[in-house]
């Protein structure tokens, strides 16, 4: 079970950090997957980072602005999300994958089993 938090509204140029928190004790065998969905688009991946935390993807639309973490002791990945743009609002959804190597990490959404809900992420301008 994926539990995401942290969504809020913002204005432009702000800050946010969203975090997901999982159950289970083999957090680490995971990697971790950030997505976004406006309503009538597609989801849009954002971000994802391998179970050892070593290999870290970032969509083109997010590069040098947003972060991902994770603390496998605290079964949490964290998504900082800096200079935030009115394009940024979306709900945000945390994925999870299971993985056999460990410096592996997915960009498309049909290779992640778990879904969190979503929390809603608003940037005004």
């Amino acid at each position: 079970q994926l539990q995401a938090c942290g969504g809020g509204l913002v204005q432009a140029g702000d800050s946010l950090t969203l975090s997901c928190v999982t159950s289970g004790s083999t957090f680490s065998g995971y990697a971790m997957g950030w997505f976004r969905q406006v309503p009538g688009k597609e989801r849009e991946f954002v971000s994802g980072i391998s179970g050892n935390g070593v290999t870290i993807y970032y969509g083109d639309s997010v590069k040098g602005r947003f972060s991902i973490s994770r603390d496998n002791a605290k079964n949490t990945v964290y998504l900082q999300m800096n200079s935030l743009k009115p394009e940024d609002t979306a709900k945000y959804y945390c994925a999870a994958d299971f993985v056999y190597n460990l410096d592996y990490v997915a960009m498309i959404q049909i290779e992640y089993e778990y879904w969190g809900r979503g929390t809603l992420v608003t940037v005004s301008s």
